[in-house]
């Protein structure tokens, strides 16, 4: 019967460490199946990532593309619909919507989009508002001071 205690791999299906460097005989004496002479026959050699044995590197084979704009700001996207979920009259700034979870970093800068639809008057003061957006929060009674 087959139990945990007489468990054992298949014929095969483990193969032995490779012994090096025990005799002529092991067909792995001698050289230790590194070779004459050469950075790989010797010890302590590595080759370094990406290199290609003199060939060029495919990373400068490649072309280089675009740039990174240093002056990039990146804003911290809330919508309207997230808006509703605070009181009538609230004022609705970076530390509120940070307290609520609708931002991550605490000094990310925040742009309301015109996703779905508000039904509360609330203040806003925020970095950014899209046009249609401050449309719909006005609309709703709302005060925007950016």
């Amino acid at each position: 019967m087959l139990r945990l205690n007489n468990l054992s791999p298949s014929i095969g299906a483990r193969k032995g460490r490779k012994r090096v460097g025990r005799g002529q005989g092991s067909g792995l004496g001698k050289t230790a199946g590194r070779g004459h002479k050469g950075a790989l026959s010797r010890s302590g050699y590595s080759v370094k990532p990406g290199f290609e044995g003199g060939q060029m590197p495919l990373h400068r084979r490649l072309p280089k593309r675009g740039f990174t704009n240093i002056f990039k700001r990146e804003y911290s996207i809330v919508s309207l619909t997230d808006l509703n979920r605070f009181d009538s009259g609230a004022v609705v700034n970076r530390e509120t919507l940070l307290a609520a979870g609708l931002i991550k970093k605490k000094d990310a800068l925040v742009k309301v989009l015109a996703n779905g639809e508000i039904n509360k008057a609330v203040t806003l003061e925020v970095d950014k508002v899209s046009k249609s957006a401050r449309d719909k929060i006005v609309a709703a009674g709302g005060t925007i001071k950016e």
